[in-house]
């Protein structure tokens, strides 16, 4: 089945305001630059200007005398510009397999260094394969390595403070692949971004999108698509979201029998919103859509440098009935717009079921209810009889979906044994849900096992992730154990839209039990040769490698199905004709594509058998995938592209494109934010507490984490770990704002954290200003101004200047401190500490504190969520220590990566200080000093 191919490049050039909107003040032969919100001085530097005052702040500058008595002039530095050059994407589509390149030439017009950031959205399956950028004359290229290792360079670079640009989900379908690098005065970049993907076909057509958004006039700006089908191409469309009745024209398309070309390439004023404008009219998507000619054969196979392709669609198949059990979740997380948008779809989609088809409705929540006993044929009446029974449907209970798909089966096999409907129907499950299954007395792996056996692939189930809550790596495995897929329903306006359009993508089945049987003695690799249906609109496609090109006069091929009333069987021989005869005229037209398809589609296979099958089975296919996408330079969710560029001989830039899953994004997106792709950071678990004091209890035992602030007055001292086994404990001082903001409470954050290892006499007090050491008499005293790596008999410290200290107690725990820096004149704030326990494992059981008594891990369980005060976070309820307390979704922030902005982090709020979460009250954890217990 084809899941529809979106291909789209979204260009962006863009430059830091803060990169050219510095303030500079020169006075004789000292210079202080500070940034444009005057938050703090930066560095002060030398000159040679004399006695003269210059003030500079982006294009402008002005001039004074010593005595600053009067501005003497206005004049120009520098025009501050980011000039985007060119732009242009080209794509080369080989037999559905796109190759696309897109490159983008800036230049730093300013007289001073700016940052220039590249930023492409490129559809979320597709593999990036290659990135370079060109600086000054230089060429730094990206280099596809295994996750891991790619893991460890970018901890690395973090913890140095250097910069590190991720891939971020973005919308439904898009990943955003964002750099940002700085570029010298009157210097130019250039960017270029490679990645390819195997077009899949969808309603009866392939797809391109390509979106542009240069945010200004580009000099050159280019769009060039080239297609070759072998088959023949049936039509193409070519069209803009932006193209006005003036730019249709620049649209142009030639068509041949098997050749399309598709530019676009307006000149500078054809960009321009009007005659005197600097807007630009390029600020949309652009279309690309073709099919290829078919007849009712076998299909189309080619083979070039010893791979084949075979693609399958015959023409003018009459549809195969179905029998169809729609499953939907009624529990009360549907309560609201995902219910009444839920009804709303069914209902259309019952409107539009054949009448040869035989259907049911069956309703879940904390039990099931089922419409009728049996399934129903899809006449007028009971159509109608079913719309109406699904307005009825309200909310209740929980996510009992075990019972209910299990009856869904038994409902359907039922029908099969009676004999009722037509020999070949096709059987199928729709699964509707929008939270976590109930656990109770299954397991998650438990559940899909026993739908797995009873379905015993005889039945196609399809699931349906309304909204970002759901279990989506649940319902990827169920869907994909029992032929299936899984598709991601959003919380949107239009999901009635969605929930249809899926349904209709698998509503007409034109083939099942399609199977092709290839000579054993002429393959091998091949890609998957079984699939359950055929669809209307989509195609079948495998591929493999040839054991001896000679061999290939006796490639047969036989493709035997199930179709309307009958068996469905085709033979025939392989089409041998070789491309330099197809297409004569070109000396090369990207000539490994059979391979790199084969490797595509292979790599795809063996994602999703890592998800299912034995460890052995699973082990074997993430090998496997490993492999291919090192070789062939694809970023998979198993690697990750690593660019490093110098800065100077001590600093380097680290940027790491990785590829996010479907569930990753999910996971992202579930609270409204948009995250970067990143690795695993609670391994072991971190629980740490930054901010207005935000504290954080990573669970990853239960794939979870929870979040609690506490209120007190500035000046107190809590105890957040303390542990009489190994003599470690760790308080921490809170400080207060400099004064209220006007109708807000004072907000208070920890400015002092004091560590102490009674066993090796270590006291380690760190201040906003300072960090003083003592071990056993010797004293030690640094500043955050300083960069300083020092190993001690039995603590190591490194510090970060300006940013981090990181503690290492010998053969012991690591802790992290982040120094949080504020503009120094700032009416409110001030400076102030984050506090991260890295190794907490390494604590014994008697381990307690504000941190410290959740080192060890806790019990809790969570409802199903409902609407809180805020829209945006819902709450639940929480069983946590034989108490239920109403906690709020939502997030803070880690900022270990990331000292400016953070990483957002879900979590389950509790409120009023942690009361019921905590043992006792947050009270209980004042201690009377720094280094105290009591």
């Amino acid at each position: 089945m084809s899941a529809g191919w979106i291909f789209c490049v979204f260009v962006c050039i863009s430059f830091s305001s803060g990169s050219f909107e510095t303030l500079v003040i020169s006075k004789g032969n000292e210079q202080w630059v500070s940034d444009t919100s005057m938050t703090r001085i930066l560095k002060k530097r030398s000159v040679s200007s004399g006695e003269t005052l210059v003030i500079s702040k982006g294009n402008e500058q002005w001039v004074s005398d010593t005595s600053m008595t009067r501005i003497l002039k206005k004049r120009s530095v520098s025009s501050g510009e980011i000039a985007v050059q060119g732009v242009k994407v080209e794509c080369k589509v080989t037999s559905r397999f796109a190759h696309t390149v897109m490159t983008t030439k800036a230049l730093n017009k300013a007289n001073i260094s700016q940052e220039v950031s590249f930023e492409v959205e490129l559809p979320k399956t597709s593999f990036i394969t290659n990135f370079s950028m060109e600086i000054d004359g230089k060429t730094y290229i990206g280099v596809v390595k295994e996750k891991e290792k790619a893991k460890q360079q970018y901890q690395k670079a973090v913890s140095s403070g250097q910069t590190a640009g991720l891939v971020k989900a973005s919308g439904r379908k898009m990943e955003k692949f964002s750099v940002t690098v700085n570029v010298a005065a009157e210097s130019s970049v250039t960017f270029i971004l490679t990645h390819e993907e195997l077009l899949q076909r969808h309603f009866g057509k392939y797809e391109l999108m390509i979106r542009v958004k240069p945010k200004q006039l580009v000099q050159h700006f280019e769009i060039i698509a080239d297609i070759y089908e072998p088959q023949g191409i049936a039509f193409v469309d070519a069209y803009g979201t932006f193209i006005t009745n003036e730019l249709l024209p620049l649209v142009e398309k030639t068509v041949t029998d098997k050749k399309a070309h598709v530019s676009f390439s307006p000149t500078l004023d054809q960009q321009r919103k009007c005659t005197e404008c600097d807007g630009t009219l390029i600020d949309g998507d652009f279309f690309i859509k073709y099919d290829v000619n078919r007849a009712h054969d076998i299909g189309d196979i080619q083979i070039v440098n010893g791979y084949f392709v075979h693609f399958f669609a015959p023409a003018n198949l009459q549809r195969v009935p179905k029998m169809v059990v729609f499953v939907i979740d009624n529990s009360y997380s549907m309560v609201g717009n995902k219910m009444s948008q839920t009804k709303e779809a069914l209902g259309t989609i019952l409107g539009e079921l054949p009448e040869e088809d035989y259907f049911g409705i069956i309703v879940f929540s904390t039990t099931f209810v089922v419409w009728r006993p049996h399934l129903s044929k899809a006449t007028p009446e009971n159509v109608k009889a079913a719309q109406e029974y699904v307005k009825t449907i309200e909310v209740i209970g929980s996510t009992e979906l075990h019972n209910a798909v299990m009856h869904g089966v038994k409902m359907l096999y039922e029908e099969q044994r009676n004999d009722t409907a037509l020999k070949n129907m096709v059987l199928m499950i729709i699964l509707l849900t929008d939270g976590e299954p109930n656990t109770y007395p299954r397991t998650l792996p438990e559940i899909q096992e026993s739908i797995h056996q009873a379905i015993d692939g005889n039945i196609t189930l399809f699931s349906l992730a309304f909204g970002n809550n759901a279990n989506y790596g649940f319902l990827d495995t169920l869907s994909k154990q029992n032929n299936g897929i899984v598709r991601r329903i959003y919380e949107d306006s239009d999901a009635p839209l969605q929930l249809k359009g899926f349904y209709e993508e698998v509503s007409s089945p034109l083939l099942s039990e399609v199977r092709f049987q290839y000579p054993d003695n002429v393959v091998n690799s091949l890609t998957k040769s079984h699939f359950k249906q055929l669809f209307n609109g989509s195609e079948i496609m495998v591929a493999g490698r040839l054991n001896d090109l000679n061999e290939i006069d006796n490639f047969a091929i036989e493709v035997f199905a199930q179709g309307f009333e009958n068996n469905f069987e085709l033979k025939g021989q392989a089409n041998t004709q070789k491309w330099e005869t197809i297409f004569p005229d070109e000396e090369y037209i990207f000539g490994d594509f059979t391979e790199r398809l084969w490797a595509y589609l292979t790599i795809q296979e063996l994602l999703d058998k890592k998800d299912k099958g034995t460890p052995e089975e699973k082990g074997n296919a993430t090998d496997e995938a490993l492999r291919l996408s090192l070789k062939y330079n694809f970023v998979t969710p198993l690697t990750s592209m690593v660019v490093t560029k110098p800065e100077d001989e001590t600093k380097t830039d680290t940027f790491i494109a990785d590829k996010l899953t479907e569930e990753e994004r999910g996971k992202v997106q579930r609270y409204g934010y948009t995250v970067a792709a990143s690795y695993p950071k609670y391994s072991p678990p971190t629980y740490f507490v930054d901010g207005d004091p935000h504290f954080i209890i990573e669970l990853p035992d239960q794939n979870d984490a929870l979040c609690f602030n506490i209120d007190d007055k500035p000046g107190t001292i809590f105890n957040l770990v303390r542990d009489p086994l190994t003599g470690i404990v760790v308080n921490g001082q809170t400080i207060g704002d400099k004064k209220v903001i006007p109708g807000n409470k004072m907000q208070t954050y920890f400015g002092r954290f004091g560590i102490v290892h009674e066993k090796f006499g270590i006291r380690l007090m760190v201040s906003t200003k300072e960090i003083l050491v003592s071990e056993k008499g010797k004293q030690a005293k640094f500043f955050w101004t300083d960069t300083a790596k020092v190993k001690g008999p039995n603590m190591d410290l490194q510090v970060v200047k300006d940013r981090s200290l990181t503690v290492t107690l010998r053969d012991s725990v690591k802790f992290l401190i982040i120094l949080h820096k504020v503009w120094q004149k700032h009416p409110y704030h001030q400076d102030y500490l984050g506090f991260y326990t890295l190794d907490s494992h390494l604590f014994s059981s008697n381990v307690h504190g504000l941190l410290g008594q959740f080192y060890h891990g806790l019990e809790f369980e969570v409802s199903e969520p409902f609407p809180g005060k805020d829209p945006n976070k819902p709450d639940a309820i929480m069983f946590v220590k034989e108490q239920e307390l109403v906690v709020t979704r939502g997030w803070q922030k880690d900022f270990r990566q990331d000292v400016k902005n953070g990483e957002k982090v879900p979590c389950w709020f509790i409120h009023n200080n942690g009361t019921g979460l905590l043992d006792g009250v947050h009270t209980d954890y004042i201690v009377s000093g720094l280094f105290k217990t009591i």
